[in-house]
């Protein structure tokens, strides 16, 4: 009668191992099921599951100095066999741990986390490069991505203590389903100010035209959901009537970047990612950051003009949040690709509907509704964090640009 049987065997990770064991489980006359084999620190983990009427416990051992490994040989019950087909149909995830550093402390409250909602830690992978996860040796900062398995026991409950983690240690938290999606995103939208850019333009208008307490007292309510941002946008339009149309340019030229926009922008055009900016800022800024990182296509409010000046008046329609989620879906649906397949990426409460819309939605930097509402949350990185996200290692990266 046949027997199932789990061979293991680890050691200093070698050329030909997994030969040596294959040629001696045919040795044993094995019918090999099922096979996994991994390298960390230098050693190997070769898995494999098989069946055979021999005596594979007596068989095995001796191929130990074959192959140079450290061999086990487990019978495997009926029991087993139910349990590995139950965990086989559980939901599977994919959590992506971010900072400047991560200690063992953090690795500790991740892993009691996911055991207090019942999920299965079967993988850990560090994307970042560099030799050491606790030191500030790169400029992407460090990053363990986390395969678990489970069904998430509250998610509500979860969601807020993924949040409650991130800001007692300084990290960024993101779970999300580990789907087929996640390495087939097509679509990339962003909001402009204080999402790529580290300001609000209509503020620094404001600034430049003496009425800037007044415009960014709005701004802020507008950012907190406290305003409907339509409204606060006419009147926020009508202090700036009278402008000089040359700050515009001089305001352009200073605009300061967020950090990792450059490199996040430069890869995802490498892997080609069709990339907007749906904002509800001014078109005149929006283009001149198209121009400058290569943004296909740009959808904002244009300043109306008149005689050098501004009028304070306002085109139609105006970018609101509504606006934004109706073209993340219109730009997917032209382009054929399914909603599961974009991204979105801002800041502010007029950035709401558009994340919900998104495949995957990603509060950056943002405002305490906007992280609790928003799928996920990253305040600890840079954009370029946003590759992490998509799966992504410094290693794909470093590949990928020496092509």
């Amino acid at each position: 009668m046949s027997q199932r049987f789990v061979v293991r065997a680890t050691g200093p990770a070698r050329p030909g191992q997994t030969a040596a064991l294959g040629t001696a489980l045919v040795s044993a006359h094995c019918r090999l099921l099922d096979l996994n084999q991994h390298v960390a620190f230098g050693e190997v983990t070769l898995e494999a599951l098989v069946e055979t009427a021999e005596d594979l416990e007596a068989l095995l051992p001796s191929a130990g100095d074959v192959f140079g490994l450290d061999c086990r040989v487990e019978k495997v019950s009926s029991e087993s066999e139910a349990l590995w087909r139950d965990v086989a149909k559980d939901a599977r995830w994919v959590l992506t741990l971010m900072a400047p550093t991560l200690s063992a402390e953090v690795m500790a409250e991740v892993g009691a986390l996911t055991a207090e909602q019942g999920l299965v830690i079967e993988r850990v992978k560090r994307l970042s490069a560099g030799c050491q996860l606790d030191t500030a040796d790169s400029l992407t900062g460090a990053c363990l991505e986390w395969r678990l398995s489970g069904a998430v026991a509250d998610s509500a409950s979860l969601r807020e203590k993924i949040l409650a983690l991130s800001e007692r240690f300084g990290v960024d938290v993101a779970l999300q389903p580990a789907n087929l999606w996640r390495r087939h995103r097509r679509l990339v939208c962003f909001d402009m100010d204080s999402t790529l850019i580290q300001a609000e333009v209509i503020d620094e208008l404001a600034r430049r035209h003496g009425v800037y307490d007044e415009v960014a007292a709005i701004t802020e309510r507008a950012m907190r959901g406290e305003l409907d941002f339509q409204q606060s946008f006419r009147e926020r339009m009508r202090k700036l009537e009278g402008l000089d149309e040359s700050v515009l340019a001089e305001i352009a030229e200073s605009l300061p970047l967020m950090p990792g926009l450059e490199r996040l922008m430069r890869y995802l055009k490498r892997l080609g990612y069709r990339t907007a900016i749906l904002s509800g800022g001014f078109t005149y800024f929006a283009r001149y950051l198209q121009e400058r990182l290569g943004f296909d296509e740009i959808h904002a409010n244009e300043l109306v003009i008149r005689d050098g000046k501004v009028t304070g008046e306002v085109q139609e329609p105006i970018v609101d949040a509504d606006r934004k989620a109706m073209m993340l879906r219109q730009i997917a649906e032209r382009e054929g690709w399914d909603l599961a397949q974009t991204v979105a990426v801002g800041d502010g409460a007029n950035d709401l509907k558009m994340l919900a819309a998104a495949g995957m939605g990603v509060a950056y930097h943002a405002k305490p509704l906007v992280r609790q509402q928003a799928q996920q949350s990253v305040s600890s990185s840079g954009l370029d964090g946003l590759l992490y996200l998509l799966g992504y290692s410094e290693s794909d990266l470093t590949a990928l640009a020496e092509d």
